[in-house]
């Protein structure tokens, strides 16, 4: 995974009078924690940062007033809920070398077996723990075949290596559900009508 490199500044005005002036210029405010240090308040470029949290688990190398380089991952994102905009962003600090839990997302490939059956994602994104330099950008799963009943659990997914789950082995990720017949559905009915009469 590539580092995107993000400038920085650190903040000292707070509330929201602040945080509305620094969306004004096109920034977003933003708090950076994590190893045990005290939080650092930050105003970063919101261009620049909508596009690089278009990745998932996206790694920032950030360079923060022109004098410290930091790497983050992003934990949490806060974006107005009609325009979309980023209101807010939260960075976890990251050292190379040091393992992270982060969820990546799961795609599938393949056709279910004949017979109108829906693949059901328990779970859109898989959690685990990796490198914080060596996230992956997703897992894919071949559904190839399946019938309904059939279910994929989370050992049964391929990982990259350096990367362990982070959740129950027995954990389903994806179930094959047998599709509902029109035919049924109907008879249901016409049996209610005919209870009620």
């Amino acid at each position: 995974m590539s580092e995107v490199k993000i400038s920085a500044q650190t903040r000292t005005e707070f509330g929201k009078g602040a945080a509305r002036r620094i969306r004004r210029d096109a920034k977003v405010p933003g708090v950076l924690y994590g190893h045990g240090s005290d939080p650092l308040h930050l105003t970063l470029p919101g261009h620049d940062l909508l596009l690089a949290l278009r990745t998932p688990n996206v790694l920032i190398a950030l360079d923060i007033d022109g004098k410290t380089n930091e790497l983050a991952i992003p934990k949490a994102v806060q974006r107005d809920a009609i325009k979309g905009f980023l209101e807010h962003v939260d960075l976890q600090l990251v050292k190379r070398g040091e393992k992270v839990t982060v969820e990546i997302p799961v795609q599938t490939e393949g056709e279910l077996a004949a017979g109108g059956n829906l693949l059901e994602h328990v779970l859109n994104a898989l959690p685990v723990e990796t490198e914080a330099t060596h996230i992956p950008e997703g897992v894919t799963v071949s559904v190839e075949g399946l019938e309904a009943g059939a279910s994929v659990l989370a050992q049964d997914i391929t990982l990259p290596k350096g990367t362990t789950l982070a959740v129950d082995g027995d954990t389903v990720v994806l179930q094959v559900l047998a599709a509902q017949a029109e035919e049924a559905q109907g008879e249901g009915a016409e049996g209610e009508e005919a209870a009620e009469a």
